[in-house]
């Protein structure tokens, strides 16, 4: 057996001076979205502003419903709104805010395991890592690519090889 560690290197920011023009833009576009976010059941605010290489910012907030689990993220929408509406654009960034701080103002806004997943699988369509930021308020942590959240994620070629693995 061979015990092997994995490090993930992230930056982290408490001041938002200190941010990009272009990472800030998309923080505050996250932020007004989740203003408007549909959470009366958790009252879990949270906002999503995804980059597109041709520049375009598309936003979105989490929305929930009484049949619960059946509401839906906020990253989620905004990646699939962004991937319908220019599907031949790479996603460059994606800023997801908590609007929810209880005791802890620095709680960062940290995506679900299907909101990796399908960060996961736009960022192998592009073949280019999506940075991700995640703001908490006073601290946003900014990741360079899925691999930082997810390292040992399911690929496509995950998919493929079991495929092939079936085939008799």
């Amino acid at each position: 057996m061979k015990i092997r560690k994995i490090v993930s290197q992230i930056s982290e920011y408490t001041d938002t001076d200190e941010l990009s023009g272009q990472d800030w833009e998309l923080v505050l576009c996250s932020r007004e979205a989740g203003l408007n976010a549909y959470a009366p059941y958790s009252g879990f605010r949270v906002g999503s502003a995804v980059l597109l290489e041709n520049g375009e910012i598309v936003s979105a907030n989490n929305q929930e419903n009484a049949a619960y689990p059946s509401g839906l993220c906020a990253e989620r929408i905004a990646i699939f709104y962004a991937a319908s509406n220019y599907p031949s654009v790479a996603i460059k960034a994606i800023a997801i805010s908590n609007l929810s701080h209880g005791e802890e103002k620095s709680d960062i806004a940290k995506p679900c395991g299907s909101c990796r997943q399908v960060i996961s699988e736009y960022e192998d369509l592009s073949g280019i890592p999506i940075r991700i930021i995640l703001d908490g308020g006073d601290k946003i942590i900014i990741c360079e690519g899925i691999d930082t959240l997810l390292p040992l994620r399911f690929k496509k070629k995950d998919l493929n090889e079991h495929l092939s693995d079936q085939i008799i």
